[in-house]
């Protein structure tokens, strides 16, 4: 293995190089229409990526936003700055998903400061390729289960308490939980587990009037890639897809604004595919 484009794991958005990406003004082309006016919302993962497109893109439509992230307080710092350049309100809460004492405490301290609440969006994950399923230890596989899935239900059964008739929690899946994807085994398990919590969460709170959602994205161009790849492999990332290119994060936001605003008031256990025109019948 050669070394991956970019130095840290997870990749961090203040190290995208020009050379593989172009210059990331997140949002700045979006429309608002005031459709999540005084709207209160929880992104996991919010520092970079598709978490901080869509916390602008919230921000945008006038949702005050508490973003939850590992460590990666220089780009959640930046996300902030962007919130409140809107201006919104934006809290910041740095722990571990994989701690269910640290869910619980972050929606406690995020409500606390917001307010409220009224969108949950569940969108932190991590990844690791392996060829083989030889090469997947029990820690990874722990892991990553508790980042991608475990997390989901701890957050989400905290910030219950809290959500009322008319809010709405949104999951982040992938392409992987229908193609499936060789090197990223343990990775699209969870997706495929995030598709059914999705789909039996929705059941379960359909009759509270509380919408559950999801977004399956194709290969997006997020720091977590090029953290894990090496330049070869970067340079061909998305390539594959009908359009033959990768998706920016502000290609993905505005699925995750529909779901949250009232435009999808009648949906409920759906997945939306922003994924370069691959039909995955899901």
């Amino acid at each position: 293995m050669g070394k991956p484009v970019l130095s840290t794991i997870p990749g961090r958005e203040s190290e995208m190089v020009e050379k593989t990406d172009p210059p990331r003004d997140f949002m700045r082309e979006y429309k608002a229409a005031g459709k999540l006016s005084g709207k209160r919302a929880i992104i996991t993962g919010g520092d970079s990526g598709i978490g901080r497109a869509v916390a602008i893109g919230y921000a945008k439509e006038g949702a005050d936003i508490a973003l939850i992230y590992l460590e990666e307080s220089e780009d959640a710092a930046l996300t902030k700055q962007k919130v409140e350049a809107e201006g919104r309100r934006c809290f910041l809460i740095e722990g571990d998903l994989r701690d269910p004492a640290f869910c619980h405490g972050a929606i406690e301290q995020a409500v606390e400061k917001l307010g409220g609440l009224e969108i949950l969006v569940n969108n932190a994950a991590e990844q690791h390729f392996r060829e083989s399923i030889l090469d997947i230890s029990d820690d990874q596989l722990e892991s990553t289960f508790r980042t991608n899935i475990f997390a989901m239900f701890y957050l989400t059964r905290a910030a219950l308490k809290y959500m009322h008739a008319g809010a709405t929690i949104i999951n982040t899946t992938s392409i992987t939980a229908y193609q499936g994807a060789g090197s990223l085994l343990d990775y699209s398990a969870t997706k495929g587990a995030i598709v059914s919590f999705t789909r039996s969460l929705a059941q379960q709170l359909a009759r509270k009037g509380i919408r559950v959602n999801g977004v399956a994205p194709g290969p997006i161009v997020t720091p977590l890639n090029p953290a894990l790849m090496e330049p070869e492999q970067w340079e061909k990332f998305g390539s594959s897809t009908e359009m033959g290119r990768p998706g920016q994060p502000d290609e993905v936001a505005p699925s995750f604004i529909f779901l949250a605003s009232a435009d999808s008031a009648y949906m409920s256990g759906q997945v939306l595919h922003p994924n370069g025109g691959e039909v995955v019948n899901g």
